[in-house]
């Protein structure tokens, strides 16, 4: 009996060897593809078809502003880091403490930051693959190498990664620390003592992270919904003492609340839940009172539906329905803001990979159909590339939510809201293409909530799903091995 059980293990870790390098294979393969396409786009068409900080450059600038500006940068500016427009034509957006942040960053020569944000963003997006695999319970190093080259790949053929890349964004590094924050107990082996800290930090540089605390409170994790809460107030008080005048506008007089001042709310790049409503609406002043209707439904139904799915064991369920709210919730989540998106294919992936081991084939063609409708929604072509040109940013690439045409955001910023925006005379088509972000995101919480519903009828429901390759090697429990000897 002995030697049985023993032989069985042995297969096991056989066959578990052999997928995970078929997927190390796989992997490597389809990013080897990837890079090679859009490095060919760069090799043949000028630089700015596939590179154009103007993000960074407000980052650069503003940590510029934050070293040398203060108290005075400009007299005829009331505040020096939040009122002052460069040659990109936006103003910083971010928290005072972003901008202490973005000062380490202005040190870099302009000239070389830009490349050096390709690749660290390119290794977040990697790592954020790598802790995605960690959060779906796989353990084995060449499954989760894989996993991680192929969601590079995915991720690369996407419009919202390929939006952060192009302009310089920070999206896919914070998505890499807040999924390795918030898996990194249970599936790391680290004592944990520290989890939930560098969400908190996060959200000190976008505010959009602050979701997870009452997420991290339905869970019971109260420890972890503390120590992000201590991390987010850490942030502010060091842009208190860092930029006290900044600060005090930011927070005090509630610049941290004018969405406007990134420009239109309504424009279609905003493909949050009041981007939607202005819309749909017709103006800002009459989507308010909806969007606060819908902000609440979507908050209260959205978080219980990720902590019921984390109850059930399934984590990195619970972790992208709470993202999702969050996105949905901010009143502006740009269309390089939905970079969760990456996680989420290689979640349905996952899903639909163990149901089939399984022989639940019918449940496995549904889970590959939501991560192909993920991808099609969100997929990027380079249209600009070869003169197919979009109403998207830059007329460089395209997609599916750049397919209704859209105001000019400068219009917006220097004369105020207009009826005769282009977004509030959308029609048929052109609302489910230019809404399509938003119109996913709900879409996906009422998946997760059915979802929820249902794992909370199944008697308490299912706990930690096994992984479909890559499962760590246990000893069997003490009466297991007696009834092997017997």
């Amino acid at each position: 009996m002995r030697l049985v059980a023993g032989s069985r293990r042995a297969s096991s870790f056989g066959q578990e060897g052999r997928e995970g390098l078929r997927a190390l294979i796989l992997g490597g393969t389809a990013l080897a593809l990837a890079l090679a396409f859009w490095g060919g786009c760069a090799a043949i068409h000028p630089i700015a078809s596939v590179l154009f900080p103007a993000d960074l450059k407000v980052y650069w600038d503003g940590g510029l502003i934050a070293r040398h500006a203060w108290p005075a940068y400009d007299g005829r500016l009331a505040n020096p880091l939040y009122d002052w427009v460069g040659s990109t034509g936006l103003k910083f957006t971010y928290t005072p403490f972003a901008a202490v942040l973005f000062s380490v960053v202005s040190f870099v020569p302009w000239p070389a930051l830009p490349w050096l944000s390709e690749v660290i963003n390119l290794v977040a997006l990697g790592a954020a693959a790598w802790f995605t695999m960690a959060g779906l319970g796989y353990t084995s190093q060449r499954a989760r190498v894989g996993a991680a080259l192929a969601g590079i790949a995915a991720g690369l053929a996407t419009e919202p990664v390929f939006r952060t890349l192009y302009l310089g964004q920070i999206n896919l590094i914070l998505m890499a620390v807040i999924v390795w924050d918030l898996t990194r107990a249970p599936i790391v082996r680290l004592d944990g003592r520290l989890t939930g800290l560098a969400t908190g930090i996060a959200a000190g540089i976008k505010l959009t992270p602050l979701i997870f605390i009452p997420y991290l409170l339905l869970t019971r994790r109260r420890r972890e919904a503390a120590l992000a809460t201590a991390g987010f107030a850490a942030t502010v008080a060091v842009g208190f003492v860092a930029l006290p005048a900044d600060s005090a506008d930011w927070w005090l007089r509630g610049l941290f609340f004018q969405g406007g001042r990134t420009g239109f709310a309504g424009w279609g790049g905003n493909q949050s839940l009041y981007g939607l409503t202005i819309r749909l609406c017709g103006s800002i002043g009459a989507a308010t009172l909806p969007w606060i209707c819908a902000l609440l439904a979507v908050t209260v139904v959205g978080l219980l539906s990720a902590a019921q799915l984390r109850r059930a064991g399934h984590p990195m369920l619970g972790l992208l329905a709470t993202a999702t709210v969050g996105l949905l919730d901010s009143p502006i989540s740009w269309d390089h803001h939905w970079v969760w998106v990456v996680p989420g294919l290689m979640t349905a992936v996952h899903y639909a990979l163990r149901l089939a081991r399984r022989g639940h084939l019918r449940a496995a063609a549904g889970c590959l159909a939501v991560a192909a409708a993920l991808g099609g929604v969100t997929f990027c072509w380079p249209g600009g590339l070869w003169g197919v040109h979009s109403t998207g940013p830059g007329n460089f690439t395209t997609g599916l939510l750049w397919a209704a045409p859209n105001s000019p955001v400068w219009y917006f910023i220097k004369h105020g809201d207009q009826r005769w925006f282009l977004e509030y005379h959308w029609r048929g088509l052109q609302l489910l293409a230019g809404n399509a972000y938003a119109l996913t995101g709900l879409a996906v919480i009422a998946g997760l909530t059915a979802m929820a519903l249902s794992t909370r009828r199944a008697d308490g429901g299912i706990r930690r799903p096994p992984s479909v390759i890559g499962r760590a090697a246990r000893p069997l429990p003490q009466r297991s091995r007696q009834s092997v000897r017997g």
